[in-house]
């Protein structure tokens, strides 16, 4: 799951699509004898680490490159030698943790609600019968997740390397509203193939939609805070101090500054594009200064803005998943701190290598 997550987060860019996976991710990962964490870190570090290493995803990587004045293809065997890595190191991660909650249960850092451990009793039980209905079920949910990816990918610049190519006729472009149309319309349909009846179903839905009311309240007070950072221009005043500590530093410590000093940026603008429309047009200039390739330093700020992005508490896909997950963000970033600074150390490594290669 880990290695499609991130495979759909470097082609497309897949971060806020994958709070509806919650609800099948969790009792998944309980019934197979794991915690809540497994499930928040088999989400959020999975499609994370795909968007950190972004090859084709006209949302980071395509912005950027348009605005540093390069293709969408510049730079591309790096970032895919990154992904395979940084892959590979986070599902190890990630195992590495399961296997140990698996063995200890009370090593777990989220802990279990009540009735998590019910799927223990329930492993000893005869499992119940995979019928022609639940087939059926099971079938148009893969469905409507099969077409949800399908609506919001720009097929025509993934697939031409052009961020701006004319989208193809069959593409939809669809954002959260559309998708937010379709799991209601989905949810309906679904209960009536299920046989539920209306009072069972719509009991179904409202206790499903409260589950993410407290997630949506604390996605509004995140993004408050970039905008109060962004309408008092702190996020100008710490540009333009980027622009002082990169300017005159040699190749791989400019490529790894570049990653350094868009961290802080990431944090005020958890926005992928609005990040690389604010940063670009003043890094891509300074690269051609220092003797590195421009690719190199979309490289860097979208690992930056990627790396921020997988704890942060401004950005929606994790505080909203860790809301849907019901663990505390404290237990979260104890669980991922580790990973973290690992990642770091790789990608300093990688754009500081890729600016003396280039």
């Amino acid at each position: 799951m880990m290695l499609v997550f991130s495979l759909l987060g470097t082609v497309e860019g897949f971060a806020e699509e994958t709070l509806g996976f919650y609800g099948l991710i969790i009792p998944l990962m309980l019934a197979l004898g794991y915690d809540r964490m497994v499930a928040t870190g088999t989400i959020i570090l999975g499609a994370g680490v795909g968007v950190l290493c972004s090859t084709v995803n006209p949302f980071a990587t395509g912005v950027a490159s348009s605005a540093a004045g390069i293709s969408l293809g510049d730079g591309i065997v790096l970032r895919a030698i990154m992904w395979v890595v940084l892959t590979a190191v986070t599902i190890g991660y990630v195992i590495r943790y399961a296997g140990r909650v698996r063995e200890d249960p009370d090593r777990s850092l989220s802990g279990f609600l009540p009735g998590d451990r019910e799927h223990d009793a329930a492993d000893a039980q005869e499992p119940p019968e995979l019928t022609g209905l639940h087939r059926t079920v099971l079938v148009l949910v893969a469905l409507v997740f099969g077409f949800m990816i399908f609506s919001v990918v720009p097929w025509a610049g993934a697939l031409t390397g052009d961020a701006d190519a004319t989208p193809y006729g069959f593409e939809l472009g669809w954002s959260f509203p559309q998708l937010a149309a379709l799991f209601l319309v989905a949810a309906v349909l679904v209960g009536a193939v299920a046989g539920f009846g209306e009072q069972r179903l719509s009991a179904t839905i409202v206790r499903g939609a409260a589950d993410f009311i407290s997630p949506a309240l604390v996605i509004v007070l995140a993004r408050g805070v970039t905008v109060i950072m962004n309408n008092s221009r702190i996020t100008d005043t710490v540009l333009h101090s980027i622009e002082g500590v990169v300017s005159g530093t040699s190749s791989a410590l400019f490529a790894v500054f570049v990653f350094i000093v868009n961290l802080p940026l990431a944090f005020l603008i958890p926005s992928t594009s609005g990040h690389a429309t604010l940063a670009m047009p003043i890094l891509a200039p300074l690269a051609d200064f220092a003797g590195v390739s421009r690719a190199v330093v979309v490289t860097a700020w979208q690992a930056a803005s990627g790396w921020m992005n997988l704890w942060v508490p401004t950005t929606a896909v994790t505080i909203g998943g860790v809301a849907l997950a019901k663990i505390g963000y404290d237990a979260y970033l104890r669980f991922v701190w580790p990973l973290l600074a690992i990642l770091a150390v790789l990608i300093c490594g990688f754009v500081a290598l890729g600016a003396v290669w280039t």
